[in-house]
Formats: structure tokens, sequence, C-alpha cells
């Protein structure tokens, strides 16, 4: 199997992605206590698929839906990955 080439550009899947995701899938992930997990969605068909990780919701999505171009969520979250360390206050 090759690699999928994307159709749409990133701006534009961030945009159907978002929107998807703030009209038909929030409101049913959070309902269900999902904080943390992640959202796959196809931003063709608005099917979604939620896991521990992308990798898993994908592979879940892809079962359904083997063309799905995804976009990720992270479920209560403003992104799907940090990066570096989280800093803490020093205790004084």
């Amino acid at each position: 199997m090759s690699p999928q080439q994307p159709r749409y550009t990133a701006e534009e899947t961030a945009r159907r992605g978002d929107e998807i995701y703030e009209r038909e899938v929030r409101a049913k992930v959070e309902a269900a206590g999902s904080r943390g997990k992640v959202v796959a969605i196809d931003i063709e068909t608005g099917a979604y698929a939620l896991g521990e990780t992308a990798l898993g919701s994908a592979k879940r999505l892809r079962v359904q839906h083997p063309d799905a171009e995804i976009w990720f969520v992270r479920v209560g979250h403003r992104a799907l990955h940090r990066i570096g360390v989280r800093s803490t206050p020093k205790k004084p």
C-alpha cells in the first residue's frame, strides 16, 4: 500500500477539521468524558473515531473509511501535541 497524498492544503484541512469538530463532534466526545483522548476526523465525510493516540484513532477510522482525509483533535486541549517540557514554579 502506497502512502496517501493529501488532497487539500494544510490550511483547508485544518479549517474543515476544526469546523466539523465544533459543529458535530465536540459535544459528543466531551459529554462522554473523553478528555485527553484523540479524535480522528475524516474532513470529507464527517466520520470520526476516538482513541488514546493519534495512530489508534486513525486506524479505527480507516477501518470504515480507508481513504479518509484525517484531521486530529485532542479532546479538551488546544493542541494535539506539546513540544518541550512544562515548566513548574519553583517552591520558595
